[in-house]
């Protein structure tokens, strides 16, 4: 299970205690908030993508949405989501638990600066059950971010 993945990557710092799972469905950013209690923006949700041949993730808060130009003046391509077949057997987390904990090399993470007005946020830990509240510089330091985008539409 691909929340066991996102368990042993977190216990490497003794964090593995700090992810929750839920009895009831996180796998959107509506069900995630009720889940955990905060406002929607507040989920950090995992976009997944292909730019030439390889596969990232970027990282936004819950509500906002890719802005296509953007996106092309940062990754010098079109905006084109990876299927949930993609995403599963190349990041190694269904989609609905999609994050950037755990995941396969090759992958790499960015988040965006629509996550940085937030003291904490909550991504998802690889399941459509589970999250783990986190602070931005703590999202930063796991997610092994390559750098701070600015993607999203204002």
């Amino acid at each position: 299970m691909a929340i066991e993945q996102a368990r042993a990557y977190f216990a490497q710092w003794g964090m593995e205690d700090k992810i929750q799972e839920f009895t009831v469905s996180s796998a959107t950013v509506e069900l995630a908030a009720q889940a955990v209690g905060c406002e929607p923006a507040r989920i950090a949700k995992s976009l997944t993508f292909m730019v030439d041949g390889q596969c990232i993730m970027i990282v936004v808060a819950g509500d906002k949405k890719i802005d296509n130009g953007k996106y092309k003046g940062k990754f010098r391509a079109k905006a084109k989501m990876l299927t949930a077949e993609e995403v599963e057997s190349m990041v190694g987390h269904a989609v609905g638990g999609v994050c950037p904990f755990g995941i396969k090399q090759g992958v790499k993470v960015y988040l965006d600066r629509s996550l940085q007005r937030f003291e904490t946020v909550f991504p998802a830990c690889g399941s459509s059950n589970s999250a783990i509240e986190l602070t931005i510089s703590e999202l930063e330091k796991y997610a092994q971010n390559e750098e701070w985008v600015d993607v999203c539409k204002d």
